[in-house]
């Protein structure tokens, strides 16, 4: 997580492919050697924070999504049996994979490829974790948002060959049960999972997928940065948006404002504040700037005894009703 933090603070900058280039490796390792959850879902974030901001190129991009597909999907031989990946780095893979989709342009994935995501991502609509289905939903938005399904459809259909017509009656299949599938979960009653918060998220984000999907309609997002106003009004913003917000935590207004890395990934430009004073909450002010404030009585101390001092020194007898109540 520091990592990524690192990468995050340093930001675009030419050097920063070094950071790349040493983690890659590594955290490629690490995620095949272990089988810890809270550890992989730290490599998995930070492998995509490190590849999206000092990646260069598609290609390493896609070589990253690779690692991380492969947690979720392993090619396995004869004799090799596959650790099942729990809920949370489930989700972890169909976030940062979502998020680093954002920034590849024209993604040269082909057909059959696509296909295995896009059908992987449905079946995990059908999961008993909402939070795994709120970021396979989130996924499949983006994935259409890019026209990738209608891409490959259109491609299969021009094609004369028998292939071709199988794959494009199951792109036009899979759309339908995608379009079912969120239907179902916009209007879930609840049962598949308990915690009401997550069904309250899985609701509105489902609801804005069938909006986008029937209607064309994008979702939009404002939210306020300390006295600025920020907004998002697409799947590729919300998705950079939601794992950003998930990756910094706490850290994340603070980053949105004094962070030029994410000013140019939202392309957000903060009012600049102006004077320390206006660095300042309330309270501070109220520590620091009022005539009663902790700084200025013991600057009032302080010069109280300088003032005495000097008196002593100059021989005249000094005398406490002439000073302020709170000298030393």
């Amino acid at each position: 997580h520091f990592l990524g933090l690192l990468a995050l603070t340093v930001g675009f900058k030419d050097n920063t492919h070094e950071i790349f280039e040493e983690l890659i490796a590594p955290i490629s390792q690490s995620l095949k050697s272990g089988s810890d959850s809270l550890r992989r879902v730290a490599l998995v974030e930070c492998l995509a924070i490190v590849t999206f901001i000092c990646g260069n190129g598609p290609e390493e991009t896609e070589q990253s999504m690779l690692i991380m597909w492969q947690l979720v999907r392993p090619k396995l031989g004869p004799n090799v049996v596959g650790v099942k990946p729990s809920s949370p780095v489930i989700t972890a893979v169909a976030s940062a994979w979502a998020f680093l989709l954002t920034s590849m342009d024209g993604w040269t994935l082909n057909p059959k490829d696509w296909q295995e995501c896009i059908s992987y991502f449905s079946s995990l609509l059908d999961k008993e974790d909402r939070t795994v289905r709120i970021a396979a939903g989130e996924a499949l938005a983006l994935i259409f948002e890019m026209g990738c399904l209608e891409k490959f459809a259109a491609e299969a259909f021009e094609s004369s060959a028998q292939d071709g017509n199988k794959s494009y009656a199951h792109v036009q299949g899979l759309k339908r049960k995608i379009l079912d599938q969120v239907k179902d979960l916009a209007a879930e009653a609840g049962g598949k999972g308990s915690a009401k918060k997550d069904l309250n998220s899985q609701r509105n984000l489902f609801r804005d997928i069938l909006d986008y999907l029937e209607g064309g309609d994008s979702p939009e997002v404002s939210m306020k940065i300390g006295g600025d106003s920020f907004q998002t009004s697409t799947w590729h913003q919300l998705v950079q948006l939601n794992f950003l917000k998930h990756f910094l935590g706490g850290g994340f207004v603070k980053h949105m404002q004094d962070n030029e890395c994410l000013h140019e990934v939202f392309g957000f430009a903060p009012k600049k504040k102006q004077g320390a004073d206006a660095q300042m909450s309330s309270g501070d002010k109220r520590m620091f700037r009022s005539p009663n404030s902790f700084l200025n009585k013991a600057r009032t101390q302080y010069m109280n005894k300088q003032r005495m001092l000097s008196e002593v020194r100059a021989g005249i007898p000094f005398s406490p009703i002439l000073h302020d109540d709170n000298s030393i």
